[in-house]
């Protein structure tokens, strides 16, 4: 009985041990994520508020990713190289 318990208690361990490990990369990864479908989405809206008025940001996967690392600072500096061009 001793070796069925301290089976159990090391297993415990190790799960506890490996999902302290990889939570902290999922959550930047989910973070990441987050950022660059609401960035897609504050394109898509740039896109359609500017059409109006000729302006138009290309949505893609860099620009979507940009936006996801910087999160809204990355759509104004999208928006000023824009601008600039």
């Amino acid at each position: 009985m001793d070796i069925n318990l301290l089976t159990y208690l090391a297993c415990i361990c190790f799960l506890f041990i490996f999902g302290r490990v990889f939570i902290v990369p999922i959550k930047k990864i989910l973070k990441l994520l987050l950022n660059s479908v609401l960035g897609g989405l504050a394109i898509f809206l740039i896109n359609l508020i500017g059409g109006y008025f000729g302006f138009h940001i290309g949505l893609n996967i860099y620009t979507s990713i940009l936006v996801g690392l910087l999160g809204l600072p990355g759509v104004v500096v999208l928006i000023v190289i824009k601008l600039l061009i």
